[in-house]
Formats: C-alpha cells, structure tokens, sequence
C-alpha cells in the first residue's frame, strides 16, 4: 500500500499559506509519498496550484482531487492535463468529480442531471483527446463538433508524456462506484472505512466486470482512500481535531434532501449521528454539530490516536484492498502537520507497508 498527502485547498480557512503548502508537499517528498491532491470547490483551481508546487518536488506525483466536471468542457480538461503531465515529468493523474448541485447549478451554472451519464461522455472524449484522436463525438450531454456551425473535428496539439494520463473518479453511491469500476484507472474514496470496504470492492469489481476484466478483477487498478491524520496519546484528542470537517461533510455538503456523505454515513450504521449532525449543521449550531459525530465514524474513517493504534488501522487498510492511502494532516502547528507526516512514513515502513 503507497501512501499520498492530501493537501486540499488554498485560500480558506486554516489553509491560507502557500509556504505551509509547499513545506507539507516537501516533506511528503522525502518520505517516500507517492503521490500529493490537490482540491477545488468555488475558490482556488487545482491546476494552478499543481503547477506551482510540482517545481518543488521531486519524485511526488501530483494529482487532482478533483477536477470538476461541470467547470470545464472535457477538451480543456484534456488540454490542461496533458500539460500539466508535461510539466511534472509523466507524474499526473487525472482526478474528477461531477460536484453537487449546489455548487455545479449555483456556481457554474451546469444542469445537475444525468450524472452518471455525463461522466461517462466527459471522460470517452478525455480517451480520445490523449490518444491524439480527432475528437469527434455524438452524445446525449456532448456533441463535437456542433453540427450546425463552422466547427470541426481537431486534435489535441500537445503530444503528451504519457500515452494516458491515469484517470480517477471520486465516487460515493453504489452506481457511481460501478461506472468508476468501468471508465476508470483508480477511486478516490472519500470516509472509507475498511469494514465496510467490501461492499464498495465489490461495486467496482461489477464495473470492472463489464469493461472486460476477468472475474472483475482490480488489478491495476487504484483504490485510493482518503483518511485525515492526528497523532495523539489517546483516540479522544486525536478525534476532536477532525469533528468539524466530518461535519462539514455529513452535515453541509449539500441540501437536506441531497448530501451524498450524509448518505455515506448513513449506510455505514450511523443512520441517528448523521442525521443529528445534518440538522444541527444546518441550524447554524457547527460546534454542536461537530461535538455529535461519534467517536466511532472517526475512529473507522481515519487514522487517529498514537503509534500503536495507527500501524493496526494502516494494516486494515492494507488488507481490506487500500493501494493508496492519502492522508491529511492535522495538528495544532504546522511543525506538529509535518511531524505527523513524517512519522506516519517512518510507522508504514517499520510494518512493511508503504
């Protein structure tokens, strides 16, 4: 199992300086991380970040965690990772993600419907853009070139370093899993937890299935999960560091009718905490909001507590079918973020792991 930094977003609260960014990525450099994620939501852009911050490492790859569908057209998805495959030497890989309709109708203006389909046209015109295919296509959401205009077929100019940018998709419902098991080279898993892994293993292996692989087979393919670091002496310090995010996820990412963490949580047991935390959330009472995530959704979902207790949850994600396990850190320093980074590194190697 590799180890990836999740490095977030730029310009918000608690992540407002570039320097720390910078010093967080260098340190996962030389300790043997695999890969850096960068996010975007209605603030800073994956791309320009990545593009920065890649100069100053060396073997990390980069990823985007995510790129959103509705933000861009699928050819300038495809300009913009080739270019960025370019710049860091063949070290990219292509996350996306389809948002929510809040931010996908609110911000960008883009219909939230059909969004398994549009997946699905957004990424066979990405193929065939990297396989410096003239990019024609007739879809229900994409149509290239339009038919009643000047337009024609063009192919991408940029010949890029690999002949595929690797592709993920950030997927949480069961369908969104199976397509993800279909179209794509890795998932990016968001709350997973190794006891309930196999119910998603087995939703993309049925993805896998239909795209040709034997038996549904997931090799080669990436299974990257997201989990929030905190090292601490006890589980209960560790966890209250990561309350707020769980329930900025559970219970305001979204409506109260669609939230797709809520929803997550939900089906993982937690039917009476998620919805307690969505309604205080959504009361505008956040700290009561994050004083009611259990211990438990934490504890499952991330890597908490002291040395100890952190090699065994590395060793269940290892063996629950975790490739890559992205972490983000958290303390009350940024010496105490990297201090964490680098001890997770030193705890993977010493149990054989990353």
């Amino acid at each position: 199992m590799k180890l990836g930094i999740n490095l977030g977003y730029w310009g918000t609260t608690g992540t407002d300086d570039l320097a720390a960014m910078k010093a967080i990525a260098t340190a996962a450099d030389e300790s043997g991380y695999d890969v850096a994620w960068l996010a975007e939501a209605y603030g800073s852009d994956v791309p320009s970040l990545a593009a920065y911050l890649s100069a100053h490492t060396t073997k990390l790859g980069w990823g985007s965690a995510v790129f959103q569908i509705p933000a861009r057209t699928p050819a300038m998805t495809a300009m913009t990772a080739a270019t960025l495959d370019k710049i860091t030497g063949g070290r990219f890989r292509l996350g996306l993600g389809v948002s929510g309709p809040q931010v996908s109708e609110g911000w960008h203006g883009v219909r939230f419907d059909d969004p398994l389909g549009r997946t699905r046209e957004y990424v066979d015109i990405i193929r065939l853009a990297f396989d410096r295919k003239n990019v024609e296509y007739h879809g229900k959401h994409f149509e290239l070139p339009l038919p009643d205009g000047p337009g024609k077929s063009l192919r991408l100019l940029l010949l890029p370093e690999r002949a595929q940018v690797p592709i993920y998709l950030a997927a949480i419902g069961p369908k969104n899993l199976e397509l993800t098991g279909e179209i794509a080279d890795g998932w990016l898993g968001i709350f997973v937890s190794p006891d309930h892994l196999p119910e998603q293993l087995a939703q993309l292996r049925t993805g896998r299935a239909k795209a040709g692989h034997e038996d549904g087979s997931l090799d080669g393919f990436d299974v990257a999960a997201s989990a929030g670091l905190s090292i601490a002496g006890d589980l209960d310090t560790a966890a209250d560091r990561l309350r707020a995010n769980a329930a900025l996820y559970v219970g305001g990412m979204g409506s109260r009718k669609k939230n797709f963490y809520n929803a997550l949580a939900r089906r993982m047991g937690f039917e009476q905490a998620a919805q307690q935390v969505q309604d205080l959330y959504l009361d505008r009472k956040h700290r009561d909001a994050a004083a009611a995530v259990p211990r438990d959704f934490i504890d499952q979902t991330a890597l908490i507590g002291p040395r100890e207790h952190l090699a065994d949850r590395l060793h269940a994600y290892a063996e629950a079918g975790v490739t890559t396990l992205n972490v983000s850190p958290y303390g009350d320093t940024l010496e105490e973020r990297i201090a964490a980074v680098r001890t997770l590194a030193d705890i993977a190697r010493a149990e054989g792991l990353g």
